[in-house]
């Protein structure tokens, strides 16, 4: 008969420890067959300049010019952490996702409070 062992873990956290919010990710396998993860908030960006025309009665009239003129065809990818994981990592994440998903997937269906 084996003995049981038991494993405590301990969780460290920085000072400066701040989750980011992410809705992408970028990335892939690098040479050396580990998978890479850049995380990214994916945003419309800001323009750099604004020029508003003003009448008589400093109201704006007409469209505003906008530098850079393709500023509205641009989307910003602002890459916040990545990270770089071996292949048993990754299936284990992987595992822990499709977990986590099932259950949301399943409170969604009964209606379940998700907060």
């Amino acid at each position: 008969m084996k003995e049981e062992v038991f494993i405590n873990f301990k969780y460290k956290f920085p000072e400066d420890y701040n989750p980011f919010y992410s809705n992408g990710a970028y990335g892939g396998i690098n040479p050396r067959g580990e998978i890479v993860m850049n995380f990214y908030f994916e945003r419309n960006p800001i323009p750099y300049e604004e020029k508003r025309f003003i009448n008589e009665k400093g109201e704006f009239i007409g469209e505003p010019e906008l530098e850079p003129e393709n500023h509205k065809t641009n989307v910003i990818r602002y890459v916040s952490t990545g990270v770089v994981m071996n292949l048993d990592s990754a299936k284990s994440l992987y595992d822990w996702l499709g977990k986590h998903i099932d259950t949301l997937e399943k409170e969604d269906q009964s209606g379940g409070d998700k907060s």
